[in-house]
């Protein structure tokens, strides 16, 4: 079955869904995106992730002719029309096609570019990884100064997480110049300490206040574990007792191996997995 995939109001195949050469999303990397899980056909934390998109948009003052509130329908649409049960919906508002210039177009004669597609993903092959764990690198954090806008400016953190594959990991954490770690090139990061204290960064204009980080903030305060927003080193990371990351499309995912320091003996952590476990009791499942 060939896929379909939204583009400005109209549902089209795969093969012939296609931007303009000068869509500002091309050009500028002028765009924000939203990935949302789908579980059992439910949408996870939906509400959330708009209500991110509306602040990205509105931080880059991106104003669109189209009504926000009209997105949940069409994910739902392209979600049937694509037959997926678990895997993620993929959202991206650009500011639209126009000459190629600096300077914003004008909002009533360039229409914003609305792109929603929704992919596949098998849930038993993330389960069987998180019981393994993952290996992690540290990588300069090259990123551009706004990275708590969702934008599709991603080609440093392109680089990072390739340069992560290519040393046999699979996510790089990024450090800033005094070598305290902001994220994960797609997802956010987190230190279990010996006192079982999880900590992750403070979510200011360093990171991007994930989703699936705030509902494991809220799966904390269920199971009455303590947990610390404050920056941590690299030195501490490589020291506790766990880590894991968490986004979206991995959920909590734990961390075994921090460069060449394995974590918590290369096993995946109790608390992590327990994370994991009771996730989707506690998010927000829209039908």
């Amino acid at each position: 079955m060939s896929r379909t995939i939204y583009v400005n109001g109209c549902y089209q195949p795969y093969n012939n869904a296609l931007l303009h050469v000068e869509d500002r999303a091309t050009l500028f990397a002028d765009a924000v995106y939203e990935v949302v899980e789908i579980k059992a056909g439910n949408l996870v934390d939906q509400d959330a992730h708009l209500e991110r998109l509306e602040r990205s948009l509105n931080e880059i003052k991106l104003v669109t002719d189209f009504a926000l509130h009209t997105i949940p329908f069409i994910i739902r649409e392209t979600i049937r029309r694509n037959r997926v049960k678990n895997g993620y919906v993929y959202i991206q508002v650009s500011r639209g096609c126009a000459q190629r210039d600096f300077v914003f177009p004008k909002t009533n004669e360039t229409p914003a570019t609305l792109i929603i597609f929704a992919r596949s993903k098998n849930p038993l092959k993330l389960d069987k990884k998180s019981k393994k764990g993952i290996k992690v690198i540290t990588h300069p954090d090259l990123r551009w100064k706004r990275p708590d806008i969702k934008t599709t400016g991603l080609l440093a953190s392109v680089l990072a997480r390739q340069t992560a594959i290519e040393q046999g990991a699979e996510e790089a954490w990024l450090y800033n110049k005094d070598k305290i770690i902001t994220e994960g090139a797609a997802s956010n990061a987190w230190i279990v300490n010996n006192q079982n204290e999880l900590i992750t960064h403070p979510a200011n204009q360093s990171i991007l206040k994930g989703i699936t980080r705030e509902g494991v903030m809220q799966l904390a305060k269920e199971l009455n574990l303590k947990f610390s927003e404050r920056p941590f080193s690299i030195e501490e990371a490589k020291e506790a007792k766990e880590a894991f990351i968490t986004a979206a499309t991995n959920l909590v995912m734990p961390v075994t191996q921090i460069d060449e320091k394995t974590v918590n003996d290369g096993k995946s952590g109790p608390i992590s997995l327990k994370l994991r476990e009771i996730f989707h009791e506690f998010a927000q499942i829209s039908h």
